[in-house]
C-alpha cells in the first residue's frame, strides 16, 4: 500500500511539473510577440526618420523628422497597427476576402460564401485607381509600414506576431492598398440594416391576417409618413403564409448584423454662443458590437497640415473620429436607405437567364473556390444581375419571401467598383474648416454617415454617402423586396450630393443626432423610412435645452446619461390600471411579488443604474409583454423581435388606429384586455427573475444582468483561456438610453450588453488640449499585454483620458519611444 501511495505521489508530482512546464512554455511562446515599444530600428520604406512616441495610455504619437513626408507618418501608423492588432487586421481581411474557412474549417463556410457573393474584395481592388494621388500614396506607405513589421517578425522570430498564430495556422500575405479599402467596405456591411428590415417587413406581411396592423409592429418614426404599402402577396402571389426561423451564420466572426445590431451612435455639437468658455464643442460615441479588443485604436498623426488625434480602425490609415487643431468630426449611422432586395424572375427554359425590362438576359457569372481546413474545397458560382449580386435564401430569411422560379439580388451603394470613401476619409483629416470638410464629403460612398463637424466658429451636420435615386413610381418605395424586371423599380444612379441632409450653424446653437429621423421629405427624396432611434433623441433634447450654455463636462454628462425616456413614457401606460389597485396578499405569493415590483417601479425615475433593481424588473416586464402581444399573430417570427419596440407598445396601449387589438389572444374564446395582458406579463417576468436571480426583488442589481460582453472572437470560446481573454463588466444604461448598451435579446442572459460605445470623445475648442477620449478595452490586442484591458474599467466608470496634441505631454511618462530610420533594401 505504501509503495502504491509513493508511486501515486510521484505521478502526481510529475503531472503537476508537466503542467507547470507546459504553461511556462505557452507563456514564453505567447510573450515573444509582445511588442517592444522602446527601441531604435532601421526599416525599408521610409524617406526620412520617424518617431512613434507611446504616451502613458499606449496611444502612439507619430512624428516625422525634418524632411519627412505625410507618407512616412502613414508608414508609422501601419507599423503601430501591426504591432498591436496584427491578428485583428488579418482576420478582418480574411473576413472581407471570404477566406476564414482556410483557418477555421467548415464553421465559417457560410460566412465565406456570403462574402464571396458580395465580391467586396474584388470591388476594392478595382477602386484603388479611383483614389486621388495623395490617398494612393498614403495607402502604399501604410501598407509598407505593416509589411515592415511582418518582415521584422519573421527576421527576429517574434512569436509569429500574435499568440493566436500558434493556435491557428493563418499565413499572412503582405498588406496591399486594396486591403484597406476592403475593410472600409466591411465596415459598411457591419453598419447596414436596411435589408434586414425590408425582408422582415415582407415576412410580417405574410403572417398578418390584418395588413393594417403592419405599421403597429413595424411603425414609421413619428412625423408625417407613409400609411400604406401594397400587400406582398399582391406582388408575388402564391407565397406561403407562414414563418420560418432565418438561417444566418451564428459565428462571432460573421459581419452580418442581426436586425437592430447595425451601426448606431450619438453625436452633438455646440456653437461658441452656447459654450461657457466661448469655443465650439463636439461629442461623439459610435456604437458597434463589443469585442476584445475593441474595433477602435487611438492614434495621433503629425501631418503637414497639423496634428490629428482620435479613433482609427486597424487596417485603415485614417482617423475616423477625432480632431485636429482646427477641426473636430464625429459620425453616426445615417440609416440612409441604400440597400434594396430585388426578386429576379428566372427564365423557366434556361436558369442562366433572368427577366429584365428588355427581355431575358444571362447572369454574369464566374466560379470561386473556397479552400476549407481539413475538408474538400467548395466551388461557388457567383452570379450578378443588373441589379446586383444574387444572394442565397439563408440571408436574413430571404428564402421565405422568394417565390418558386425566382431568386433574390441585392442593390447596395457599397458595391461600387469606383469607391472613393477612403479618399474622403484621408482628406477629411487635412481639412481646416467646416465648408472644406463638407465639400470633401461628396467623395464618400459607403458607409453612409451623418458627419458632424466643428471648427473654431462653426458647426454642421451633413449626411455623406451615396443615396440611391429611385423612380417616383417605384412599386413599394424600397420598403419591400421588389420585382427586379420592372423599370420603375430599378435604381437610377446616385442622388445629387447637394440634396443630402445638411444643417449649418442652427439658430439654437446646438445640433446633433442619435440615429433619429432627420427630416420629412416625400418619396423619392425621403432619405429613409427606417431610422435607428425614436427614443434617445427626446432625452438628448431635454439635456441640451435645460442649459443656456454647455461645457465639456456637460457634454460628458450627456454621453453618460442613463435615464430611459422609454421607461418614463411606457410604464405609466402599461401600469395605468395596476398601480395601487390590488388587495393585500401573503408574503411570498405571486400577488405580493407583483405588489412589490409595482411599488418599486412607481417610485423609480427611469434611471438605468447598474446598482438598482428597477431597471431589471422593467426590462423583463416589457420583454415578456411584447412576447405575449405578438406570439399568437406572428408565431415563430416573434423570435425575430429580439428587442422591445417602444413605438409598438405605445401604439397598443394608446390604442392608436385600433392597435389595442394586439391584446386579444386570437386562440382563446374570451376577449383579453391590455390591462390583463400587462398583469400576466409582469407575472411572467417575476417568475423568470425569481428563477434566475432569486425572489428578493429589492436586492436585484441591473448590472448583474446587464454585463458588458467584450469577448475575444476566437479565443473567447476556448475553455480556461476564455477567462483570460474575455472582458465582462457590470454596466449601467440600456437599449434606449444615451449611454446605450444594447442587450443581446437571446439565451438565458438576454440583457447582456453586447452593442455599445466602443469609443467616446469630447472635444473643446476653447481649450483643445482639454479634450478627452476613451475606448472600451485598450490599445493592445495581445492578452498578455497590460494594455489589453487597461482602459476597460475607466470606460465602465465613465472616465476618460486626455486628448492632447502637445508633443511634450506625449513624451512625459511615455511607455516607450520607437525611432525608425530609413534602410535601403
Amino acid at each position: 500500500m505504501g509503495l502504491l501511495f509513493r508511486w501515486l505521489m510521484r505521478l502526481s508530482a510529475a503531472l503537476i511539473l508537466m503542467l507547470v512546464l507546459g504553461a511556462g512554455l505557452i507563456y514564453f511562446l505567447a510573450s515573444q510577440s509582445l511588442p517592444d515599444y522602446d527601441k531604435d530600428i532601421a526599416l525599408p520604406g521610409l524617406s526620412a526618420p520617424i518617431e512613434i512616441v507611446r504616451d502613458n495610455a499606449n496611444v502612439p504619437h507619430i512624428f516625422g523628422s525634418y524632411g519627412a513626408s505625410d507618407e512616412d507618418v502613414f508608414f508609422g501608423l501601419g507599423y503601430a497597427h501591426a504591432q498591436d492588432r496584427l491578428w485583428q487586421m488579418t482576420i478582418l481581411r480574411r473576413t472581407v476576402q471570404g477566406r476564414l474557412s482556410e483557418v477555421f474549417g467548415r464553421r465559417t463556410l457560410e460566412v465565406d460564401s456570403l462574402l464571396r457573393r458580395l465580391d467586396l474584395y474584388r470591388l476594392a481592388q478595382q477602386s484603388v485607381p479611383d483614389q486621388d494621388a495623395g490617398t494612393q500614396a498614403a495607402l502604399i506607405a501604410y501598407s509598407a509600414g505593416v509589411n515592415a513589421r511582418l518582415d521584422e517578425i519573421n527576421a527576429s522570430a517574434l512569436g509569429r506576431g500574435a499568440p493566436e498564430m500558434f493556435l491557428f495556422n493563418a499565413p499572412i500575405a503582405p498588406w496591399q492598398p486594396a486591403d484597406s479599402i476592403a475593410l472600409m467596405k466591411l465596415l459598411a456591411l457591419k453598419q447596414s440594416g436596411q435589408i434586414q428590415d425590408e425582408v422582415l417587413r415582407a415576412r410580417v406581411t405574410l403572417m398578418l391576417d390584418d395588413p393594417s396592423r403592419l405599421l403597429d409592429i413595424l411603425p414609421d418614426a413619428p412625423g408625417t409618413g407613409m400609411t400604406a404599402l401594397p400587400e406582398y402577396t399582391a406582388l408575388f402571389p402564391g407565397l406561403k403564409r407562414y414563418a420560418e426561423a432565418s438561417d444566418m451564420p451564428s459565428t462571432a466572426l460573421s459581419p452580418f448584423s442581426d436586425r437592430g445590431f447595425a451601426g448606431a451612435s450619438n453625436v452633438w455639437a455646440a456653437l461658441p454662443n452656447r459654450s461657457a468658455a466661448g469655443g465650439t464643442l463636439l461629442a461623439n460615441d459610435p456604437h458597434m458590437e463589443l469585442s476584445a479588443p475593441t474595433l477602435w485604436y487611438l492614434a495621433r498623426l503629425e501631418l503637414a497640415t497639423g496634428g490629428v488625434i482620435g479613433a482609427t480602425m486597424p487596417g485603415i490609415p485614417a482617423v475616423m473620429a477625432g480632431r485636429s487643431e482646427n477641426m473636430g468630426w464625429g459620425t453616426t449611422a445615417s440609416y440612409v436607405d441604400d440597400q434594396d432586395i430585388f426578386i429576379e424572375k428566372m427564365n423557366p427554359e434556361n436558369h442562366e437567364e433572368y427577366l429584365t425590362p428588355n427581355g431575358y438576359k444571362r447572369f454574369k457569372s464566374r466560379p470561386s473556390i473556397i479552400q476549407i481546413k481539413d475538408a474538400q474545397p467548395v466551388t461557388l458560382i457567383l452570379r450578378w444581375s443588373e441589379n446586383g449580386p444574387v444572394m442565397p435564401g439563408s440571408l436574413h430569411g430571404l428564402s421565405t419571401v422568394t417565390p418558386p422560379g425566382h431568386i433574390a439580388s441585392l442593390a447596395w451603394s457599397a458595391l461600387s467598383p469606383a469607391d472613393t470613401s477612403m479618399t474622403a476619409a484621408i482628406n477629411l483629416m487635412r481639412s481646416q474648416t467646416v465648408p472644406e470638410a463638407i465639400a470633401i464629403g461628396e467623395q464618400y460612398i459607403a458607409p453612409s454617415q451623418n458627419l458632424v463637424l466643428a471648427d473654431h466658429n462653426s458647426i454642421a451636420l451633413k449626411t455623406v454617402g451615396a443615396i440611391p435615386q429611385r423612380d417616383a413610381q417605384n412599386q413599394n418605395q424600397g420598403r419591400l423586396p421588389n420585382q427586379g424586371w420592372r423599370r420603375e423599380n430599378r435604381w437610377q444612379g446616385r442622388a445629387p450630393y447637394a440634396a443630402n441632409p445638411q444643417f449649418i450653424n442652427p439658430r439654437g446653437g446646438i445640433l446633433g443626432n442619435t440615429n433619429n429621423k432627420l427630416l420629412q421629405r416625400p418619396f423619392p427624396n425621403h432619405v429613409s423610412y427606417n431610422w435607428g432611434d425614436t427614443q434617445r433623441v427626446h432625452r438628448w433634447r431635454k439635456l441640451m435645452q435645460t442649459r443656456q450654455v454647455h461645457t465639456r463636462d456637460s457634454f460628458i454628462e450627456a454621453q453618460l446619461d442613463t435615464v430611459s425616456y422609454t421607461a418614463r413614457t411606457i410604464l405609466p401606460l402599461i401600469g395605468a390600471d395596476l398601480w395601487f389597485t390590488s388587495s393585500a396578499a401573503p408574503e411570498g405569493s405571486p400577488a405580493r411579488q407583483r405588489q412589490i415590483a409595482l411599488r418599486l417601479l412607481s417610485e423609480w425615475n427611469g434611471e438605468m443604474n447598474e446598482h438598482m433593481p428597477e431597471p431589471l424588473i422593467y426590462a423583463a416586464w416589457l420583454r415578456a409583454l411584447q412576447q405575449r402581444l405578438i406570439i399568437d399573430e406572428l408565431g415563430p417570427l416573434a423570435s425575430e423581435f429580439r428587442h422591445v419596440e417602444p413605438l409598438f407598445i405605445e401604439r397598443v396601449y394608446r390604442n392608436v388606429d385600433g392597435a389595442a387589438a394586439w391584446c386579444d389572444i386570437r386562440q382563446s374564446a374570451p376577449r383579453e384586455t391590455c390591462t390583463e395582458l400587462a398583469q400576466l406579463a409582469l407575472d411572467d417576468a417575476l417568475v423568470w427573475i425569481t428563477e434566475r436571480y432569486g425572489p428578493a426583488l429589492e436586492a436585484l442589481r441591473w448590472g448583474d444582468a446587464h454585463q458588458a460582453r467584450q469577448d475575444h472572437e476566437i479565443l473567447g470560446e476556448i475553455p480556461i483561456l476564455r477567462f483570460f481573454v474575455n472582458i465582462r463588466q457590470s454596466t449601467s444604461g440600456g437599449d434606449n438610453t444615451l449611454q446605450r448598451g444594447l442587450s443581446s435579446g437571446l439565451g438565458p442572459d438576454p440583457f447582456q450588453n453586447v452593442h455599445a460605445a466602443g469609443y467616446r470623445g469630447v472635444y473643446d475648442f476653447s481649450d483643445p488640449d482639454s479634450s478627452v477620449f476613451i475606448t472600451s478595452t485598450g490599445q493592445s490586442g495581445h492578452f498578455l499585454s497590460r494594455h489589453y484591458d487597461d482602459m476597460a474599467q475607466l470606460w465602465r466608470r465613465g472616465e476618460y483620458i486626455p486628448m492632447s496634441l502637445d508633443a511634450d505631454l506625449a513624451r512625459a511618462a511615455a511607455v516607450g519611444i520607437t525611432r525608425i530610420q530609413p534602410r535601403q533594401n
